[in-house]
C-alpha cells in the first residue's frame, strides 16, 4: 500500500466535518508556507494534499458544498500548475497567501454547518 493509499484511508476514518477542518488546517498552511521564498516545496506538497482530501469528500457534502469544494480544487490545481512561475514571485506568492487563508475560513465555516 502506497503513501497516499494510508493518508486516504486515515482520513476517511474521521466524520465529515472533521475532514473538512483538516482541509481548512492544510489551506492554512498553504497561507503560511506560501509567503516564505524557502517554503516550495512544502507549499506545493500541501496544495496537492488538499486537492486530494476535497476529492475524497466532496461527494458526501450538499450538492451547493460540493461545487464550492469543486470550484476549489480547480483553483488549486491552477496555482499547483502555476507554481513554477509563482514560486519565484513575493507578490504571487503573497497572493496564493492571502486567497489560501480566505478559503481555510470558508472550508471553516463548512465544517461548522
Amino acid at each position: 500500500m502506497n503513501n497516499l493509499e494510508r493518508i486516504r484511508e486515515r482520513f476517511l476514518r474521521d466524520s465529515l466535518s472533521v475532514r473538512l477542518m483538516g482541509l481548512a488546517a492544510d489551506l492554512s498552511r498553504v497561507a503560511s508556507s506560501a509567503r516564505r521564498a524557502s517554503g516550495g516545496e512544502a507549499t506545493l506538497a500541501m496544495l496537492e494534499e488538499s486537492q486530494y482530501f476535497i476529492e475524497w469528500t466532496a461527494a458526501e457534502v450538499a450538492p451547493e458544498v460540493g461545487e464550492e469544494l469543486v470550484n476549489l480544487q480547480v483553483m488549486l490545481a491552477l496555482w499547483r500548475r502555476a507554481w513554477p512561475e509563482v514560486e519565484r514571485s513575493q507578490t504571487q506568492r503573497t497572493l496564493l497567501s492571502v486567497q489560501s487563508k480566505q478559503w481555510s475560513d470558508r472550508v471553516m465555516q463548512l465544517a461548522d454547518g
